[in-house]
């Protein structure tokens, strides 16, 4: 029986040579193969993920709702926002423009002497282990993803097109990829930095980020879950997730002395525990922005409205 691994590259091989080689010599873009295959990469993990939500997040939530799915408009709004990211709409985007940037701003500083670190290749015979080396490299981008998170809570100004994702009130399974574009592309452009500066693969950065964000589908579903005493400190679970969300607690100063927020984490809650940041109170709060719900302040309701409020909240810093 064939392993994973060799069902899933069969299948990106006959996605590329089905769909985007032909698609790539129609358009005479040839020389954008070698990329194109990287790009069919990310469009099969996508379908891959939405295929899961549907099949078995969607279900999970009917049966076991935190809350009534009352606004279901909103709930619309997030799956554009998903389709947006997970099928590579926003990643082609980054890939012609920032990543493409970066990726020889990168090349010509290594043309100079700088190095690339291969963490993987720090302790001896790790790089030849496939699953431990994929394994260090997850923990990585997770304390990376940890950093840049509180980040997004610390710095006002970030914290204006952060938001956005914040004022979803009616969280589900779709709410993860609802962020400001500009606020994406921030993130995205720290992750592809880092990716490149630590010799990640490009095959092993998509598996890396489509597992995130399938974990991400999970944290923020209405679903009432939890992992148990234990398994709540060794993963992101949707109710510890959701206390992050939760309205005058998961993202405003007070309770923590400076700190704006707790629960951080993105997988692993490891981070918050060890850095201060951690919540683990078992109820399930009201999730949106305390000005939003006491003050009926206007965070936009289509996608459109939202990208352009959260512009003028970072013109306005407040």
């Amino acid at each position: 029986m064939p392993e994973p691994a060799a069902l899933l590259s069969g299948a990106q091989q006959w996605l590329f040579e089905t769909l985007i080689q032909p698609a790539a010599f129609a358009l005479g873009q040839a020389s954008l193969l070698e990329d194109g295959f990287v790009a069919t990469g990310w469009l099969l993990a996508g379908l891959l993920q939405l295929a899961t939500l549907v099949l078995l997040l969607g279900p999970a939530q009917r049966r076991w709702p935190v809350e009534p799915v009352s606004d279901r408009a909103a709930v619309r709004v997030d799956i554009l926002y998903t389709l947006l990211h997970r099928l590579g709409l926003f990643k082609l985007l980054m890939f012609f423009t920032v990543e493409r940037w970066l990726t020889d701003a990168i090349g010509l500083a290594r043309a100079h002497g700088m190095p690339t670190l291969h963490i993987d290749e720090l302790w001896p015979g790790v790089s030849d282990q496939a699953l431990v080396s994929f394994a260090l490299y997850l923990v990585v981008f997770d304390f990376i993803g940890y950093l840049v998170h509180r980040a997004q809570h610390q710095w006002d100004w970030w914290w204006q097109l952060h938001a956005v994702h914040h004022s979803q009130r009616q969280m589900t399974m779709w709410s993860d990829e609802r962020n400001h574009l500009l606020d994406s592309a921030l993130t995205d452009a720290i992750f592809v930095c880092v990716a490149i500066l630590i010799g990640v693969a490009p095959s092993q950065f998509v598996l890396l980020v489509a597992i995130t964000q399938l974990m991400q589908s999970l944290q923020h579903a209405n679903l009432r879950l939890g992992f148990g005493r234990i398994g709540e400190r060794l993963a992101v679970s949707p109710r510890f997730h959701r206390r992050h969300h939760a309205v005058g607690i998961g993202h405003e100063a007070g309770t923590r002395g400076r700190l704006k927020g707790v629960n951080f984490g993105v997988l692993f809650p490891w981070w918050d525990s060890l850095l201060g940041s951690a919540d683990y109170s078992a109820r399930y709060e009201p999730t949106g922005i305390r000005d939003q719900v006491q003050c009926g302040r206007d965070y936009g309701r289509g996608f459109w409205a939202q990208q352009w409020l959260a512009l003028r909240r970072l013109a306005r810093r407040g």
